[in-house]
């Protein structure tokens, strides 16, 4: 009789999570040394990971979806809001825009920016990226305005983008070192409440 695992695991070897990694690793290895998406090729990847091609295209169907899987792990999962006060959340949320733990995003997302301007599928793949961070933070402010805390005409986008925008730019340009990074999300979050608070 066939067992349940046995009816489930697919036929052929199995994956090795270890060449996955090895090659996931050598696709952000090779991006923060300067190659772009679209000179970066399979062959280098492979030749980085120490496999085969063929190794690549049985577990990625081609370079594009290698390299979103890539940037995904490069990002990180979203912050999970604690369901507290809408303040502690937001400062969480806001805490997390443009703070990488892997140092290699500081080389690797600006070099992504004229991609994007260039071609509509990586600016959709961004998109992708980005959706489950402002879902996040909308939510937030919905409960906020839901709950009484903030007000209810309040325009969702704008605020998300009063949020994003200062902690953006600071830490991709460090457009002003005499900020302190390490208070600012405090900072911007308390500045934006200060105009949305129910009155």
């Amino acid at each position: 009789m066939t067992s349940t695992a046995d009816a489930a695991r697919p036929p052929g070897r199995p994956r090795s999570v270890r060449a996955d990694e090895a090659i996931v690793e050598a696709t952000l290895d090779l991006l923060a040394e300067g190659s772009t998406i679209e000179t970066i090729s399979v062959e280098a990847i492979a030749a980085r990971a120490g496999v085969g091609k063929a190794t690549i295209y049985r577990r990625w169907p081609g370079k594009d979806a290698l390299l979103r899987d890539a940037l995904r792990r490069l990002k990180g999962d979203p912050p999970q809001p604690s369901g507290g006060s809408v303040r502690e959340d937001l400062i969480t949320l806001v805490s997390a825009i443009g703070h990488n733990v892997d140092p290699r995003a500081a080389q690797i997302m600006p070099c992504l920016v004229p991609e994007m301007k260039r071609s509509p599928e990586q600016y959709a793949f961004y998109q992708s990226i980005v959706e489950p961070r402002r879902a996040a933070m909308r939510e937030v402010l919905r409960r906020g305005v839901r709950e009484g805390e903030l007000r209810a005409d309040i325009d969702i986008e704008v605020t998300m983008a009063m949020l994003t925008g200062p902690m953006l730019i600071q830490r991709v340009l460090n457009w002003n070192p005499d900020l302190d990074e390490a208070t600012l999300p405090e900072k911007v979050v308390d500045g934006v409440l200060a105009g949305i608070r129910a009155r």
